[in-house]
């Protein structure tokens, strides 16, 4: 799936909480008329279970879409940001601070993920995402197809750097000789 044509250019679905970041996205996708040119699926209610069926659509929007969008939630970092990674859909990350114990004086939560060298689209404002969508339009597909495997391929970095990391501090942490 990494060289083929996807019929979306970014995804969202998710909860859209009032006087969110979220609700500007909706309302951003919906003013410019790109609902069709992405695929969304917005809900007012956070569900605790998924279905089978909802699980499958939010893999296929995944998998058929070259961006997923990562509006901050209760938190700035969310699951969604490494699920799109999974399928080489590009994470286009909401670059803000939410309140919370994150932000106790201390840099951004994204910070591991920028360290690394994340080849995500950070943004401060989903007013960014028309122009970002207009680039999109323009790529290739070699180029997009190149940019999927850089992603795959830093994922799989990251996520083996990751494992040593949480490794060593496990192995100092309880194994350290005296």
């Amino acid at each position: 799936m990494v060289s083929t044509v996807r019929p979306y250019i970014c995804n969202f679905l998710g909860t859209v909480y009032k006087n969110s970041s979220r609700e500007t996205l909706t309302g951003i996708l919906k003013q410019n008329g790109l609902e069709k040119q992405c695929l969304t699926n917005a809900r007012e209610k956070w569900l605790p279970q998924e279905t089978a069926e909802t699980s499958r659509q939010y893999q296929m929007a995944l998998a058929q879409s070259d961006l997923t969008l990562c509006p901050v939630g209760v938190n700035t970092e969310c699951y969604r940001i490494y699920e799109a990674c999974a399928y080489g859909s590009v994470p286009v990350v909401e670059d803000v601070l939410t309140p919370g114990a994150c932000a106790n004086g201390r840099s951004s939560p994204l910070r591991l993920l920028k360290d690394a060298g994340a080849p995500f689209i950070f943004l401060k404002d989903w007013k960014e995402l028309p122009a970002i969508l207009e680039k999109e339009r323009v790529m290739t597909q070699t180029e997009k197809t190149e940019r999927r495997m850089r992603l795959l391929e830093w994922y799989t970095g990251f996520r083996q750097q990751m494992k040593d990391k949480f490794t060593e501090v496990l192995e100092e942490s309880f194994f350290k000789l005296s």
